[in-house]
């Protein structure tokens, strides 16, 4: 009987050893999970400085190309500016000859026009208040400011141009003679008839008397130019009276050419 006692603290002690090594185990195995739990902190907080990298690289290269773009951005800018550079001196030297040449052209342009009024008064009196109305809006442009001397310039020649077909058309235009209503025709600077609607009196002007002559007998001629002239009739031959020019206009056409 006295063996019994020894038998249980024996198992006590194998009791109480195993019960430390469970402890001591679970301590591993809690120790472990800890370092387990460390090990995957450990991997997010690399692989988040690895993102953090690989983000940081791309935004460095992002930030060479970018540099690059820049520096071409700069060189253009760069050749932009010596071209504009050099479009300003252009113009600066463009500006001061458009000044020098306005000095010079605007007196020619006044002479134009005084050689045009002068042309219309003495010329033969076709549509004469049309003609002068011309050259009286022409001298009434000159000196406004709000036309360039170009324009200025382009309607003065206009003018002159509308002056010279005149000699190289046929025309037929109801008009007033003397207080009468009558159709004037003019064939180019050759010829300019009238005659009344009723086709009593036929005229012509006279260069040499600077006046109207009555001349019935161009009558037909002057009726069928009428026609001509109106597109109511196809083009034949006119017979018309004609003055012949005087050695003095012979001289003025030949110095004119």
């Amino acid at each position: 009987m006295a063996s019994r006692p020894a038998v249980w603290v024996a198992a006590a002690v194998i009791t109480f050893a195993g019960a430390t090594e469970a402890a001591k185990l679970g301590d591993v195995v809690a120790a472990s999970d800890q370092w387990l739990v460390a090990q995957a902190d450990s991997q997010k907080k690399v692989d988040s400085f690895a993102e953090q990298r690989l983000s940081l690289a791309d935004e460095y290269r992002n930030s060479l190309r970018e540099a690059d773009s820049l520096k071409l951005y700069i060189q253009q800018l760069k050749s932009q500016l010596r071209s504009q550079e050099e479009e300003k001196d252009v113009v600066r030297t463009e500006i001061r000859e458009i000044a020098r040449t306005n000095i010079a052209i605007l007196p020619l342009m006044q002479d134009m026009l005084g050689t045009f009024g002068q042309f219309v008064d003495l010329d033969t009196p076709f549509l004469i208040d049309e003609r002068r109305e011309r050259v009286k809006l022409l001298n009434e442009m000159m000196p406004r400011a709000d036309v360039t001397v170009s324009e200025k310039f382009r309607r003065i020649l206009e003018g002159y141009q509308i002056e010279i077909d005149y000699g190289k058309t046929i025309e037929g235009y109801r008009g007033k003679l003397e207080g009468r209503e009558v159709d004037f025709l003019r064939v180019g600077r050759v010829a300019l008839m009238y005659q009344t609607p009723d086709a009593r009196e036929t005229g012509y002007w006279d260069r040499d008397k600077k006046g109207w002559v009555v001349d019935n007998s161009a009558a037909e001629g002057v009726k069928e130019g009428l026609k001509i002239a109106r597109k109511q009739s196809s083009p034949d031959l006119m017979i018309l009276p004609i003055q012949a020019a005087t050695a003095s206009q012979a001289a003025e056409a030949a110095a004119a050419q």
